[in-house]
């Protein structure tokens, strides 16, 4: 939701439920409403922006906001600023207060050094809203960044698992699962150990159906896939049967 004023609430709400859809929203921040900024108009510009998105997802009934919500999603060509840090806790902080009384949770998802400067890894992120102390934020994880920065898919997911609010799975290429690099057996049986029992949900990405500014900030430069229900379809009995998989096997 990169554009909450300009959202068609009474569409979504129409299809999600024609389809028996559950609703969450993802995304990432701009400068120009980046809440952990040094500049406090930048802040409260940010701060205003994810009220609209929570607002809305609380008139679609949703209970989950996610993604690069605390700050650009862009390569830095610097370290996060200790200001920059505590304007966006600061914010973050009040947001989640206003989530708590629409009765929504909020992830942060943890992305790769290209994309963000701020929270790299699941230790970063646990120590980042422990600090907030917020009951409903915690981190938000996506396999894809893990495979670029964690040392492995499986501490990671133990070493969150009292923050962890919610789940992407994607492949090392964003492409077909089972076909990249990711090692899904390490992660899904460390999600069993856990017993997380938030949402997991796929995601991928082509230029042949994703909005050009994201394509552009994401660099999807080849497409992986052009039939996105083949590709739906493949992840939903890909993510299904390794949550099965593992359900079968005694970690204890």
């Amino acid at each position: 939701m990169f554009a909450p004023r300009e959202w068609d609430v009474a569409r979504t709400a129409s299809l999600a439920a024609e389809y028996d859809l559950a609703i969450s929203a993802s995304l990432g921040l701009t400068d120009e409403v980046n809440i952990s900024s040094e500049d406090e108009d930048t802040v409260r510009r940010g701060e205003e922006h994810l009220t609209t998105v929570l607002q809305i997802l609380h008139e679609l009934g949703s209970s989950y906001l996610c993604g690069v919500i605390y700050g650009p999603m862009k390569k830095r060509m610097g370290p996060v600023t200790e200001l920059e840090v505590r304007n966006g806790q600061a914010a973050l902080g009040r947001l989640a207060a206003t989530a708590e009384g629409l009765g929504i949770r909020m992830g942060l998802e943890i992305v790769n050094r290209y994309e963000t400067n701020i929270l790299n890894t699941a230790a970063q992120a646990v120590d980042y809203v422990r600090q907030i102390g917020a009951g409903n934020l915690g981190a938000h994880l996506d396999t894809y960044h893990m495979n670029i920065e964690e040392p492995d898919m499986f501490t990671p997911v133990v070493a969150a698992a009292d923050h962890l609010e919610y789940v992407h799975i994607g492949e090392s290429h964003r492409g077909y699962l089972g076909t990249g690099s990711v090692d899904f057996g390490a992660f899904f049986r460390a999600l069993q150990l856990v017993g997380f029992d938030g949402p997991i949900v796929f995601e991928s990405f082509s230029s042949a159906v994703v909005d050009p500014q994201l394509t552009a900030t994401l660099g999807i430069w080849r497409n992986l896939w052009r039939d996105s229900a083949d590709l739906a379809s493949h992840a939903n009995t890909y993510i299904r049967t390794a949550l099965r998989s593992v359900e079968t096997i005694s970690l204890h």
